[in-house]
């Protein structure tokens, strides 16, 4: 299967939702917060810089879990950044 190539936009998306990511996990370790979502640290490196601006429903739901974020205000979040709002989230 071929994958569409991501608009604009989409990467733009991408990389607000690794900084929201970022900004929400602190000073804790990215090891440390991979862990505790079940994923790789190299998973998380590549959300948070932008390298994978798509991750899975499953990859986003376990990392919010762990960050202790709502779904909801990360989509919000994203959604506000992309009608040039707020460009930070608070954790």
């Amino acid at each position: 299967m071929v994958r569409v190539p991501l608009s604009p936009q989409e990467r733009q998306r991408g990389e607000r939702f690794g900084i929201l990511l970022r900004q929400a996990r602190g000073d804790r370790s990215m090891v440390d917060v991979a862990a505790a979502a079940g994923v790789s640290a190299e998973t998380l490196r590549k959300i948070e810089t932008g390298r994978a601006p798509t991750p899975a429903f499953f990859t986003v739901a376990a990392l919010a879990h762990a960050l202790d974020l709502s779904l909801d205000d990360l989509a919000a979040a994203c959604a506000e950044s992309a009608e040039g709002g707020e460009e930070a989230m608070s954790a």
